[in-house]
């Protein structure tokens, strides 16, 4: 598969310039990290939650573990990592397991770690597991532009 149409379509669109990276089978963003060579601090790992309310996409680097605690107590909700299938429901053109970092094609809100804004590189799932999206640190600033950001993760 390569890249998502979803998300190979809204990429383009905004005329975000990427490149993308193969590496041998990974089933998580730090094993990707590793697999491609590239350091996991570089790669945006999305962990989907969910509420009565909605969807929200959390991103932070492969090196650091979400505090969902702390999440809910910022955004005064009780959300809770979805289980594989409203992922694979939501993700419907992604791999279990390998949703890209980016909400908006998919209708999900996102709340981004400022840990990420600061690489010179980013990397991320490309809806496969065996690639994965790069782009200049600048390029993805601009692509999360208009996307809260708050620390909501540790360094692992």
């Amino acid at each position: 598969m390569a890249v998502a149409a979803t998300l190979r379509d809204y990429l383009e669109n905004r005329g975000i310039k990427f490149d993308i990276v193969e590496h041998p089978h990974a089933s998580s963003a730090m094993r990707a990290a590793e697999s491609a060579h590239v350091p996991g601090d570089q790669v945006a790992k999305p962990v989907l939650l969910g509420d009565d309310h909605s969807y929200l996409l959390a991103v932070i680097p492969a090196t650091h573990r979400l505090e969902l605690d702390r999440l809910n107590q910022m955004l005064a909700r009780s959300l809770e990592v979805l289980p594989e299938d409203e992922i694979e429901a939501t993700f419907s053109d992604c791999e279990r397991g390998a949703i890209p970092a980016v909400g908006e094609p998919y209708g999900v809100d996102v709340v981004l770690d400022p840990a990420l804004m600061q690489q010179a590189d980013v990397y991320f799932e490309s809806g496969d597991h065996e690639h994965l999206i790069h782009m200049a640190g600048d390029e993805f600033r601009d692509l999360m532009e208009n996307v809260p950001r708050a620390h909501v993760s540790h360094h692992l």
